[in-house]
């Protein structure tokens, strides 16, 4: 990333899962650029937020990563928000966040003396990338900072950052996409409700608005940004959302707690419903794009032909 290359046109920067597995996605990313033909004009940058931060037998993969001697050291329990996926601190550094790394990779690529003919930068991922991404959306200070346009793949994420406390009915999902899980039978009155509405369990939902699922009480990186401030920037910045049409099983550790079930029972249920939620009711103009055949499976999406074009940009 230092050295001039005139060639490089685009840049992708593809954020891993929950199992911290940079080396896979960017495989995935080399083969998605291939079937594109970009590889000679892309430059493509896969991170991981490395983890040696729990006890034995977590569901995150025990987080016992080797590290190298200079790496730094993320929280990755699944049901924590102090997280590398929401942009809290490493491990013994608060200050320093995983959001803050991301800013940096950003600024690198956008450095015209190494990267003179750079025309978009895409910041993806899936899962837990996914839900990296999305608050990393909202909540980055280098978007406007930057002379190079950058937009925002997230592809089926388990949660999502509600700005309030209004929550998804069965109608906020298109028709003609079958979003519940199979054997799901929605109850509710025979009129169909308003696709959003304020969650009726919210006294018995404890964190249902709380960070990363809501605003309140904001960790890490968006901590430094009042409500106003990150609504503005969710409605703003560029974003697509990019899912599987048959991702509708409790596969990849799937979020089941109430604040992220409150969202929609399955991530192709949550992702639908939340780029309504920020077009209908929020003003933003967002795209849903539902991949085809692909499930909770990254190569799947990555590789799609309805994804190339959304993450390698003209």
């Amino acid at each position: 990333m230092d050295q001039k290359n005139d060639n490089i046109t685009r840049a992708l920067i593809f954020v891993h899962g929950i199992n911290r597995d940079g080396d896979n996605h960017f495989r995935t990313a080399l083969a998605a650029a291939f079937l594109a033909d970009c590889l000679n004009n892309t430059v493509i940058v896969a991170p991981r937020f490395a983890s040696n931060s729990s006890v034995p037998g977590n569901q995150a993969g025990d987080c016992r990563d080797a590290l190298a001697g200079d790496e730094a050291n993320w929280v990755c329990e699944t049901q924590r928000a102090d997280t590398w996926r929401f942009g809290d601190g490493e491990v013994g550094n608060d200050k320093l966040t995983s959001f803050d790394f991301m800013d940096e990779i950003v600024r690198r690529l956008a450095r015209k003396q190494v990267f003179p003919n750079l025309r978009n930068i895409v910041v993806a991922g899936h899962s837990a990338g996914g839900q990296f991404v999305i608050r990393y959306e909202m909540a980055n200070q280098v978007h406007d900072s930057v002379s190079i346009p950058i937009s925002y793949v997230v592809s089926n994420a388990a949660a999502y950052p509600y700005i309030d406390e209004m929550r998804p009915t069965s109608t906020a999902m298109p028709k003609t996409v079958s979003a519940a899980a199979p054997g799901f039978q929605p109850i509710g009155p025979t009129v169909p409700p308003p696709p959003f509405v304020p969650f009726a369990d919210a006294k018995n939902c404890v964190g249902f608005d709380r960070w990363p699922y809501g605003l309140k009480n904001k960790l890490g990186y968006a901590s430094r940004l009042t409500e106003d401030e990150l609504t503005k920037q969710l409605v703003a910045r560029p974003t697509t959302y990019l899912l599987g049409e048959v991702d509708i099983l409790p596969l990849g550790i799937f979020d089941t707690t109430c604040p992220a079930m409150a969202q929609g029972p399955t991530r192709l249920a949550r992702g639908l419903a939340f780029s309504r939620y920020a077009n209908d009711r929020n003003g933003a103009s967002h795209k849903a794009v539902v991949v085809p055949f692909c499930g909770h499976s990254a190569r799947c999406i990555f590789t799609s032909d309805v994804a190339l074009p959304l993450i390698f940009p003209d």
